[in-house]
Formats: C-alpha cells, structure tokens, sequence
C-alpha cells in the first residue's frame, strides 16, 4: 500500500461508492456533506478546509494503484499536533486490515515527514469499528463529548482520540 495526494479527476469517482446509505455518510463525515455526496460538495468542502485548517486531501492505493482509502491531514505548527479527518476505506475492503494498514503510513507520514510529536482525530463512539481500528493503532481517548450529534432520533458521542510520536513508530 503506498498513500498519495488526492486527484479529484482521478479518484473522486471511486470514493464517491463508498457511502451507500445515510448513516454511513453521517457516521464519516458528520453530515459536512450533503447525501448522497456530489463531486460539486465533496470538493468545495476539501477546498473550505484547506483553506481553513491547511488539510491536504490524500488516497490510499494498492500496489496496483487501485484505491483502497482515502483521509484529510493537517498539522498545526504552533504545537506540532497533526490532525486526520475524513478517514474512510472502500466498503468492499473494510474489516480486512486496509484501514489499519493505511493509517500506520498516514502516522509515518505525520511523525516523519511534517514533524508532529502527536496526531488527533475525533470518532463517534457509536462507529465502534473505526474506534476499534484506532484503538489497534495505539490511539487513546482524550475527550469524550456526550450527545453532540444527531442522526435521526439517536444522539451520538464524539470522542477525540491520540496517538504520540513514540507510541506510533514503535508500533507499526
């Protein structure tokens, strides 16, 4: 698996079947996005953010070039916090490793190339597969926030999650 910025004419059109229903789309992007996701949102909403927070957009491949992944990554300079939004793997290979696999050279890629000393990320506790996977990785939980979201008539909790330098090179 190799990861590489994203290529809207490229890879918009695999990301965009990924999410097949509501609470899916809810549970990855905290309704940012309209659903179904369009090219039109999807891309003005990385533009927003890049702007916003310096995100930069990037996919997960397979050795073949296929994309198997995608997520958002910024660093904040002041403190050397990276931050990792909008993870999500293609749902024909989810629960097979790719999540895992794409996030320890998303971590790499953060401690090594931009310097971070700590990378965040914030989950619903109700998406307890992905706090599963991160939690594998090394993440901790900081913070959890009760109730902050709802999806229909359910109210979700957030959780903001870590991982420091040494934990991450030390376990991948």
């Amino acid at each position: 698996m190799r990861i590489r910025p994203y290529i809207p004419d490229k890879d918009y059109e695999s990301i965009s079947t990924w999410i097949d229903n509501e609470r899916t789309h809810a549970l990855w992007c905290a309704n940012l996005l309209p659903y179904p996701m369009t090219r039109k949102s999807f891309h003005e909403l990385l533009e927003k953010n890049a702007v916003d927070w310096t995100d930069s957009a990037y996919v997960a491949t397979e050795n073949d070039g296929q994309t198997a992944g995608f997520f958002c990554y910024s660093v904040n300079t002041a403190d050397n916090t990276g931050f990792l939004k909008f993870v999500i793997v293609d749902k024909t290979k989810r629960g097979k490793g790719y999540g895992k696999a794409m996030l320890n050279l998303a971590l790499q890629y953060a401690f090594l190339i931009t310097g971070a000393k700590a990378v965040q990320l914030n989950v619903f506790n109700e998406n307890a597969s992905a706090k599963q996977c991160y939690e594998k990785l090394g993440f901790i939980e900081r913070t959890i926030d009760k109730d902050v979201f709802s999806y229909q008539n359910e109210l979700w909790s957030r959780c903001n999650m870590i991982i420091f330098e040494q934990k991450a090179l030390t376990s991948t």
